[in-house]
């Protein structure tokens, strides 16, 4: 039950001095007018007539302690029984009817009929405006509640713990960041407490009619970008071949391997590696999806030269299906409609897309594609109507007071580590640049989407000579 919608007198008791969370303590009794009615029959109708004046609650329709076999409406605290100068018109019309018998009704209210939000406000201090912000957040990787507390709310960190999980039944485990993604780690990992709950970090994750599975103190994860995942994974067309640098347990591989896209995924942390290998096999992608647990740098041209050899091919057969109870001919048609929709895609020798989703780093990265299609001009476009591959990279942008700043801070982000000027796409340029979501009041993720520059890509790695880029 959300109190913050009703009166002051249904809120739960405050104790801000609370450390040991005390259930016990917010029971309470509230005296209220209530509408009797004998009738069953006439529930539905009385509800209706006193629709304005019925207490907003879960279960406004209860058991009567003065009638057996009567049912009691419960009606707002402005209404008083002893006073009929507070009931309404409808309620005195249908009390002169006999149709209701106003009683009082001890509503009897306990900690499990409270909201999260409830509780907490009730049981933690006031802070300065400039500290106020909800504990009641989290972020929820399968049975996990991950929570980031600032520092004013570290000392009440096991009680808010114990309230997550009391008022949320999904949850089994409750959990607190200690210190920043990547602090202590490689790998996007983080140090951890357990507030609540079971010390269970192996949890099962939906995303995009995908399962995963994996320990989520050991692998990086995070939920509030699945829509960013699904963005990405948009852009993929059948048949194509990507090369997903650091694909973490394959949020982008394994949706876009059941797209029937070619992908390889790589991820240094042998964790990740591990779950990402499940991921496939689970989810049944393996005739798309390979996985590599390799440096993302030395990934980069190893890659394109194992995708020039791997000569793969998936064979996607119709539904059609031959019935032995079929006639000769039936047969002999349902064989030949077999062979005329079977899907057979050849794995591309180079790839269409490379998605470099390590936002803190990722960008670092850029430089390791200069002379990366050396040789092969004839393979791309003008020659061919193959085109070069498209980047997609991640990365941090601090915030500034307009859009247009941000976006050339990360444009100024990208050209200096590729090592080529890039223009916006909004100035005939090839870059595209995608506001993911704000990560910290000051701190934005972006993605910077472009074609790698033949510039870039096709000179010998020795001779590749690095473009003045302005700061």
């Amino acid at each position: 039950m959300d109190t913050s919608i009703l009166p002051s007198i249904f809120w739960p008791t405050k104790n801000q001095s609370m450390r040991d969370l005390d259930r016990p303590f917010f029971n309470k009794s509230i005296t209220l007018a209530a509408a009797t009615v004998t009738d069953p029959k006439q529930i539905a109708g009385v509800r209706k007539a006193l629709s304005k004046d019925v207490l907003v609650f879960s279960k406004p329709i209860r058991d009567s302690p003065h009638i057996a076999g009567a049912k009691c409406v419960l009606l707002h605290s402005r209404i008083v029984t002893a006073d009929s100068t507070t009931w309404p018109a409808a309620l005195k019309s249908l009390n002169e009817e006999g149709v209701v018998h106003v009683h009082n009704y001890d509503l009897k209210l306990g900690y499990e009929d409270y909201s999260m939000q409830s509780i907490l406000d009730a049981i933690l201090p006031s802070m300065p405006e400039d500290e106020q912000e909800t504990p009641a957040g989290f972020a929820q990787v399968g049975h996990v509640a991950h929570l980031n507390l600032r520092r004013q709310y570290l000392p009440y960190k096991h009680l808010i713990g114990q309230v997550l999980l009391d008022k949320n039944p999904q949850i089994r485990t409750v959990i607190n960041k200690l210190l920043d993604v990547g602090t202590e780690s490689a790998f996007r990992t983080f140090p951890y407490e357990v507030l609540a709950g079971d010390d269970d970090l192996d949890v099962t994750v939906s995303e995009s009619q995908c399962t995963f599975c994996f320990n989520f103190g050991k692998v990086y994860w995070n939920s509030r970008l699945g829509t960013e995942h699904a963005r990405i994974v948009d852009k993929f067309s059948e048949g194509e071949a990507v090369c997903d640098l650091m694909a973490g347990v394959g949020p982008f591989a394994v949706p876009a391997g059941k797209r029937r896209v070619f992908v390889y995924a790589n991820d240094l942390n042998p964790d990740s590696f591990a779950g990402l290998q499940d991921a496939i096999t689970r989810n049944k992608v393996g005739d798309f999806v390979q996985g590599f647990c390799d440096d993302a740098r030395t990934f980069v041209h190893s890659s394109a030269k194992r995708l020039q050899r791997d000569f793969r091919v998936a064979t996607i057969p119709p539904k059609t299906k031959i019935s032995r109870t079929m006639s000769r001919e039936q047969q002999a048609e349902a064989e030949a409609k077999i062979i005329a929709e079977t899907i057979i895609l050849r794995q591309p020798t180079s790839f269409d897309h490379y998605v470099m989703n390590l936002p803190a780093s990722a960008v670092e990265f850029l430089n390791a594609f200069k002379g990366l299609l050396h040789g092969r001009e004839d393979e791309f476009y003008p020659y061919t109507e193959k085109q070069l591959p498209w980047i997609h990279v991640h990365l941090f942008q601090a915030k500034c007071p307009t859009t247009e700043e941000e976006h050339a801070g990360v444009l100024a982000t990208v050209s200096k580590h590729l090592g080529h000027e890039l223009k916006p796409a909004y100035d005939n340029g090839e870059i595209e640049l995608f506001d993911v979501r704000l990560v910290a009041p000051n701190k934005r993720m972006y993605c910077a989407s472009f074609r790698l520059p033949a510039e870039i890509a096709f000179p010998s790695p020795k001779t590749v000579t690095t473009q003045s880029v302005q700061p």
